[in-house]
């Protein structure tokens, strides 16, 4: 029986790195800080949805302000940051059970955010005002997922960790 026991050694290959740890810790923070700050952009997008005289402004064509995409814009803001909110604490929640679809869920992710933060900024130049007040920072606010993503996306492809915490 001990034979056994020592050929069954020999074929065994150790797992390598896995757990919550390494790279994976900035994950969480990440997720974290995703969720804070969907929840706070949540809120001071549904302020300017619900607040009468900020609407009005906005959207009335009597309006020195207005313009026809900004109630369109204001509620794709809405609605995206109430579905990446979700999506966030649904990865979260798949990330601490240890799911295997995580890795699929954070590159789905990776892949989301910068896309719609390219679609805003377009819909958003659109409208002259706002195209007037561009200064440049919100170009850097959507280069800075892009590359974020990026560096992302490789590592849950390739990382040995993501594979023995996730995948096995």
């Amino acid at each position: 029986m001990e034979t056994n026991i020592i050929e069954n050694k020999k074929d065994y290959k150790p797992l390598g790195v896995s757990g919550l740890g390494g790279w994976l810790i900035l994950v969480q923070i990440g997720l974290y800080g995703t969720i804070i700050i969907q929840i706070m952009q949540f809120f001071q997008n549904s302020s300017m949805m619900f607040d009468t005289e900020v609407w009005t402004a906005l959207t009335s064509s009597e309006s020195e302000f207005y313009h026809p995409l900004w109630g369109a814009t204001v509620v794709f803001e809405i609605v995206i940051t109430l579905a990446l909110l979700l999506f966030s604490v649904y990865i979260l929640v798949n990330f601490y059970r240890r799911k295997s679809i995580l890795p699929r869920l954070l590159i789905i992710f990776y892949v989301v955010v910068p896309v719609v933060g390219i679609i805003d900024y377009v819909l958003l130049l659109q409208i002259p005002l706002v195209r007037e007040l561009e200064t440049g920072r919100s170009l850097r606010n959507v280069i800075r997922p892009v590359m974020t993503s990026a560096i992302w996306i490789a590592y849950f492809m390739k990382s040995e960790r993501v594979h023995n915490t996730f995948i096995k």
